[in-house]
């Protein structure tokens, strides 16, 4: 059964939401933002997503995919849905795993996510069965859709986007950027990496390969690098559980702002009607924009 989940996200800087102003009662603030479980299916598999939007917005608007981190649609993917409908964007947190998978430790994230490696048209399958949902949910631009992720979703997120799948823009926050290659003219979506400078799980020339791949087949992308900031950089969490399980990975409020901004000025930039011949492919169109 489908219902409504009203989260507070003090942690992330955002107002609480109060039991009446979340049921819609006597409040005259403005609604709030409401977090609705959507039951879909990916083939045989059942799925168990999160919808966050504003239902004060009643204009078509631009919609968003999230792909969490490998733990799964735990609370972090929806928390960060309900900062993207607060931008104005319907959001939806995708179900990889199937069937509402959550999973707590390293080991099993490690099992959950092997095959997802391997075989990147398991995501890519995954993905289009939540773009079909969302594209029915009411106030959704079908034709103005992104992409984002995180760690091993923020993997998966730039394999889609390399393999040729049709979003306006790709955002990888902290991935892995290891998998599949681009071919020259296949790539339609716009890409920004945001990475750690400090991140232990990519190497030096893991960016390398990446980056040449994406110059030599002329991807437009913008590529991040915060310094000091390691894997997991973007979730509050990321630093008690880098300690429980002895994992190089750590909160950085500084870098979670900062690419957040640039997520939100890229997505605002894909986003907007843009006159012929005003865009270029191949890297970054402003030097400064690529960090390291």
């Amino acid at each position: 059964m489908k219902y409504l989940l009203f989260i507070t996200l003090a942690a992330l800087g955002l107002q609480p939401l109060s039991a009446q102003t979340a049921a819609g009662s006597t409040s005259t603030n403005k609604p709030a933002i409401q977090l609705k479980e959507v039951d879909y299916a990916d083939g045989t598999m059942p799925c168990q997503g999160y919808i966050a939007y504003d239902p004060a917005i009643k204009t078509p608007r631009p919609a968003i995919l999230i792909l969490p981190e490998w733990w799964g649609v735990n609370e972090y993917p929806r928390q960060r849905a309900v900062m993207l409908a607060k931008l104005g964007y319907v959001a939806m947190v995708v179900d990889l795993y199937g069937r509402g998978k959550v999973v707590n430790t390293p080991g099993d994230a490690t099992e959950a996510s092997g095959n997802f490696y391997k075989d990147p048209s398991i995501a890519r399958s995954r993905v289009n069965a939540a773009l079909a949902r969302l594209k029915t949910f009411p106030g959704v631009d079908p034709k103005n859709i992104g992409l984002i992720g995180y760690c091993f979703g923020g993997a998966m997120a730039l394999d889609l986007a390399r393999m040729g799948e049709d979003f306006r823009g790709t955002v990888s926050f902290h991935a892995g950027l290891t998998g599949v290659d681009a071919i020259k003219g296949k790539v339609k979506s716009k890409i920004l990496v945001c990475q750690g400078g400090s991140d232990k799980f990519v190497t030096a020339a893991e960016i390398k390969a990446f980056r040449k791949n994406l110059d030599t087949t002329g991807v437009s992308y913008i590529f991040k690098t915060y310094d000091d900031a390691q894997h997991a950089f973007t979730n509050p969490a990321a630093t008690e559980t880098g300690k429980k399980f002895n994992l190089p990975i750590a909160y950085n409020e500084k870098a979670d702002k900062e690419s957040w901004e640039e997520m939100k000025k890229f997505f605002a930039d894909v986003f907007a009607e843009r006159k012929p011949g005003k865009e270029k492919a191949g890297g970054s169109k402003d030097p400064k924009a690529t960090g390291k």
